[in-house]
Order: C-alpha cells, then structure tokens, then sequence
C-alpha cells in the first residue's frame, strides 16, 4: 500500500490559492451579478455578494480601489466587477478581490449623476425658495472659469459689448480632472469671503459627460448653495444639464448666455430711458395745458372779476340769518313769559297766605310744625296761632275731638 501524504489545513489553503492565483481566467475576470448583503465598514473597505439564479459569489473592494468608485454600490443593483478570484487561506473561503465595479447597462457616471441629484433633490438643495436673485445693474461680474478656454473670451467680449461700466474678474481655475472640484470650491468660497462680484458666472465649454463631471461634484453643488454671491451656472451646450444647474440661482444654456443673462444691454437700456423722457416730456405738457386752462377758467371766474361780489352776497346772506334769528328769540321769549306768568298765578293760587287772607289760620308747635290732629297737642302746651296779619300765642287749656262715625258729636278729652 502505497504511502499517502497528510496536510496541514493551512497547507491546503495555500495550495488551492496558488492554484487560484495561477489561473490566467481567475487572476483578470470579470463578472456580472446582483449586489446583496452590501456593507462599508469605518475602515473603508466594501464587502458584498454578487448573485443570479444559479449562486452566488462573495466579494471584497478594498479602501485603494473604493476611492475611485464614482457611484455609491447599493443591494438590488446590477453590476460589472473586475478582479481576482483567490482563496483567504485564514478561513478557506474563496471571494472576488474586485479593483472596480461599474453598473451593468449603463453608464458609471449616469448612475453617479443620478445617485448625487436625488440626494441632493431630497435634502432641498435645488429648492426655488433658496434661490437668490440676479441683481439688475451689477457693477463687477467674478468669471470662475478657465483662462484659456474660449468660453472666458465670448464672456467678457459679450459683458463689455453689452454693459461696459461693470467691472469684470476672472478667477482661473481647472475646470476638467481630479482636481478641479477642489479649485472651483475654493474659488467661490475666496470670491465670497472677499465680496469680489455682485453675481459669479461658474462654468465651461462644451464636452462629453467625462468632461464636464466636475461640474457633477458635491462639493461644488454645495459650494453654490452656500455662496451669498447669486451664481449664475453656464456648463456646455443647452442640452447638457450638470447638478451645478439645478443647484444655482440661475441657469443659462451656454456661457454665452449666461454674460448675457448677467447684465443689460446698454443700448435696450439708453432706448428704454429715451421712452421714459419722451413720456415724461408729454405727461408734463399735458399737465401743463391742463393747469393752464384752470388757471383761465379760475381768472374768468366772477370772484376773480369782482371779488367785492361775494362779500355782498355773503353780507345780505347774514342780514337774513340775523332777522331769523331775532324773530326767533322774540317768539321764544314770549312764549316763556306766557307760561312763567301761568305757572306763578298757579303758585299763587296755592300759596298758604291765600287761605289765611280768606280766614283761615295756621297752628304750630315750639318747634314750628304745623298741628293736624288734636293728638299732637297736651294740655298746657304752648301753641302758635298764626293769622293772615300776625301771629298769636296761645296755651291749650282744653281739647276736643271730632267723632269719626258722627261728624256733629264731640268729645273732651
């Protein structure tokens, strides 16, 4: 019987990675699969499966290759993954060492582009309430653009055709490449910190959707959001559409028609001033021949003729008030004479002196009430007996009162 070798786990691991790594189609292959269990640990790295109908195959982008991805990797996505296929021989789990990852039937940048403008749609920052206004005459216009693009020289060529008094700053920078995020930031954020322009132009020529993905970046778009300076985005041609369009407070189809958007014509400007005079110059005729003719009219009018006309009429106007008015008293005072006379012979007619002149007389106590009843005297009280004439002195040495039932019956008391 012939001898059998024994290996280690370890050694078998490493055997079959060297078998792995050996193999020309599993050292560059390239596979298409449906992203699911998809996660990114703090260190970087992205591990996930790729799957279809018949399996399913672990992956693992590191740090170094993440970096370049120009979309974000989610579950259900379909997707192109290129690298190695070798075993860990800590575990003996075979995977994919994936160097990049692109969607499958469309393009990376589309899928990126897409993916940037619905997270940015979702956080408001394309909102029309954000957006600030481009001012009406601004008087310096900051370009943050490339210096040697002919996109630079149709702008300023158009800015000083049509609004020569603006002053206009270019700030160069890269508009293509790695870099050029980074330089289009920091050129907004240097022409806000140092209030360089009323409004800032930010764009470039024409190009492919590689070309222009600067413009595509995050931190650009925020960039815009957070300038105070309106920004005005003029990327490509009309049909090309950057998130810098979405996010600035205006948007123009060309960098053309963003000089032109920026500033008014001189010449629309000096022909619409020309229409304002002439319909000044004519408002103020008109006012004028209408002054004049009231001013004709008020010098025609009698009180300007014959000013001591309306005195008289107001003279006999208020000889008339005043004989309404007297005849008015004079008959209001008779009348109350009238009715004082009656009212005081009707005061007269009551007057207790009146019935003592008739015979009568009053009877009064020490404290001068008046006695009604033969119960308000005592015996030996004096009483006050007054007359039409004067006054007696009296003491009640005897009383008697009148029987209620029989007025002829009397009785002492």
């Amino acid at each position: 019987m012939e001898h059998q070798s024994i290996f280690t786990v370890g050694q078998v691991n490493q055997y079959l990675k060297a078998k792995l790594d050996g193999d020309r189609i599993l050292s560059a292959i390239a596979v298409r699969g449906e992203i699911s269990n998809y996660k990114k640990y703090p260190s970087g790295h992205h591990y996930f499966s790729l799957k279809d109908g018949e399996g399913a195959l672990k992956c693992v982008l590191f740090r170094s290759s993440a970096q370049r991805l120009r979309f974000q990797p989610e579950n259900g996505m379909r997707v192109i993954a290129r690298g190695r296929i070798t075993v860990f021989p800590r575990d003996g789990q075979y995977q994919l060492y994936a160097d990049s990852l692109i969607p499958d039937g469309v393009g990376e940048l589309y899928v990126a582009f897409e993916q940037t403008k619905a997270r940015l749609y979702e956080e408001g920052l394309f909102n029309e309430e954000h957006k600030k206004p481009i001012p009406a005459y601004p008087e310096t216009i900051a370009l943050i653009t490339s210096a040697a693009g002919a996109a630079v020289h149709d702008m300023i060529r158009i800015l000083k055709a049509r609004w020569p008094v603006a002053k206009v700053l270019l700030l160069p920078v890269r508009v293509q490449g790695a870099q050029a995020p980074a330089e289009l930031v920091g050129a907004l954020r240097y022409a806000n910190a140092h209030q360089l322009g009323d409004v800032i132009i930010i764009g470039r020529g024409g190009g492919s959707m590689e070309d222009l993905w600067a413009f595509n970046d995050e931190r650009l778009a925020r960039g815009i959001y957070q300038s105070e300076i309106p920004v005005i985005s003029a990327v490509g041609h009309e049909p090309d559409v950057t998130i810098a369009d979405f996010v600035a407070d205006l948007r123009a189809a060309t960098p053309s028609n963003a000089a032109e958007l920026s500033v008014p014509d001189w010449r629309e400007l000096s022909q619409y001033i020309g229409q304002l005079s002439t319909r000044l110059r004519t408002a103020v005729s008109s006012r004028l021949d209408e002054e004049r003719g009231r001013l004709r009219r008020l010098s025609e009018n009698r009180v300007m003729t014959d000013p001591m006309t309306s005195i008289r009429d107001k003279r006999l106007l208020l000889d008339w008030q005043q004989g309404r008015l007297t005849g008015r008293i004079q008959a209001l005072t008779q009348t109350q004479h009238s009715r004082l006379a009656g009212l005081a012979a009707g005061l007269d007619a009551m007057s207790p002196l009146k019935v003592l002149a008739r015979g009568y007389s009053l009877a009064v106590d020490e404290e001068k009430q008046l006695l009604q009843s033969v119960n308000q005297v005592k015996l030996g009280q004096k009483i006050e007996l007054r007359l039409s004439d004067g006054s007696v002195d009296c003491i009640a040495m005897k009383k008697r009162k009148d029987v209620a039932d029989d007025a002829s019956e009397k009785t002492e008391l």
